[in-house]
């Protein structure tokens, strides 16, 4: 029985690709999709169900190729467990930090508004010019990450254009690089490229640029734009002001609601039998309270003058481990999926192999008997 008179049908999920089907021809490339392929015109069937006409050596080939895929998936999926550990414990751990830095420069603020002492940082002067600091990552294949924050700078950008202001942006990360490299008419002040393993020094060089905007008074805000971690399966692309200093002591978004979560949800990557779990606990972020009476022996200007970089290199580094963290933990995810798409996929492949076998067996075996009863 000839191989092209047989015609099997799957159903693929709308996941494995961003067509709505997939289509499987014989080729002598196991991965290239066909261009032209025939359809039949059932309108009983779904728009879901392709059909698949190939020989069962280009069949064997295409379900070795998705078997080492799948191997591939699942090996990313567990470096990124690995690394997202990490990533989780430095954001948790270093968010009572800087939010207790912040509260120190608000109750220092607060005690100095009676002294005539000019702090830059906390000036509020009306705002003509606005600095964009946006993180993405430096690497793909982790789901909407660079997208999400991507079209978050977007909107942004479209808002300030509808309020008559100007911007310019300072791009942190390979993938942001290459998005505003390819459009000339976004103003940039600054490219940087991110690391593997977010540093104070990377922080530092980050909060010099925007330290010096600032005072020089070339921009009169600065935003920045970054992911803010939230769970395994969740990661929200958030906008803070970073400069002037929040009079509230909170980070705080353009709207004025703090982005910072009173609690944070940890989660634990452990083993189950045999597959990868996550176990969930609830750390809350404690925070000092300081006496309204507290006198200093410095003197108020050497105080701020040492905390107010220490604050701009703290508020960058959390957000640079918190985009991190997300990153790694919708790469973790993308990757989940991209493997459970390879099995299923697999498995279907399997039935229709094993169809075609059985169909050309039962073919040759129709052919014997038939002769044998031609020779009677």
């Amino acid at each position: 029985m000839s191989c092209a008179n047989l015609t099997m049908w799957v159903s693929s999920k709308s996941s494995l690709s961003d067509t709505s089907s997939l289509s499987f021809c014989s080729s002598l490339n196991p991965f290239q999709l066909p261009t032209h392929c025939s359809t039949p015109n059932n309108p009983s069937r779904s728009s879901s169900v392709t059909p698949i006409q190939c020989g069962l050596r280009e069949l064997r080939s295409r379900i070795d190729s998705v078997k080492n895929t799948q191997k591939i998936t699942e090996a990313m999926k567990l470096v990124a467990a690995a690394k997202v550990r990490r990533a989780q414990e430095a954001v948790v751990n270093g968010r009572p930090f800087s939010e207790t830095l912040v509260e120190v420069l608000y109750n220092i603020n607060e005690q100095l508004q009676t002294e005539d002492i000019d702090v830059p940082l906390t000036n509020v002067r009306p705002v003509k010019k606005v600095a964009l600091v946006v993180v993405t990552g430096d690497r793909g294949l982790c789901g909407g990450f660079n997208n999400n924050i991507i079209k978050k700078a977007e909107a942004r950008i479209a808002e300030l254009k509808e309020l008559g202001l100007e911007y310019t942006v300072i791009s942190v990360g390979k993938k942001g690089n290459s998005y505003f490299i390819r459009r000339p008419y976004i103003p940039v002040d600054r490219f940087l490229e991110g690391s593997n393993l977010p540093t104070a020094k990377e922080a530092q060089a980050i909060a010099d640029d925007v330290f010096s905007l600032f005072i020089s008074e070339e921009v009169d805000k600065v935003e920045l734009l970054y992911t803010k971690f939230v769970s395994l399966v969740k990661s929200d692309p958030v906008i803070h002001t970073l400069l002037p200093l929040s009079p509230k002591g909170e980070i705080c978004d353009v709207n004025g609601i703090c982005v910072d979560a009173a609690e944070d949800e940890f989660f634990r990557l452990t083993t189950k039998e045999g597959k990868l779990t996550v176990e969930r606990d609830v750390v809350r972020t404690q925070t000092a309270d300081f006496s309204p009476i507290l006198q200093f022996e410095q003197d108020p200007v050497q105080i701020l003058d040492a905390l107010l970089p220490l604050y701009l290199n703290s508020q960058i580094l959390k957000a640079l481990q918190e985009s991190l963290a997300s990153e790694l933990a919708n790469r973790m995810s993308a990757m989940s999926n991209a493997t459970d798409n390879a099995v299923e996929l697999k498995k279907n492949l399997s039935i229709i192999y094993n169809r075609q076998r059985q169909a050309k067996i039962t073919g040759e075996i129709l052919e014997i008997v038939a002769g044998a009863d031609a020779l009677v």
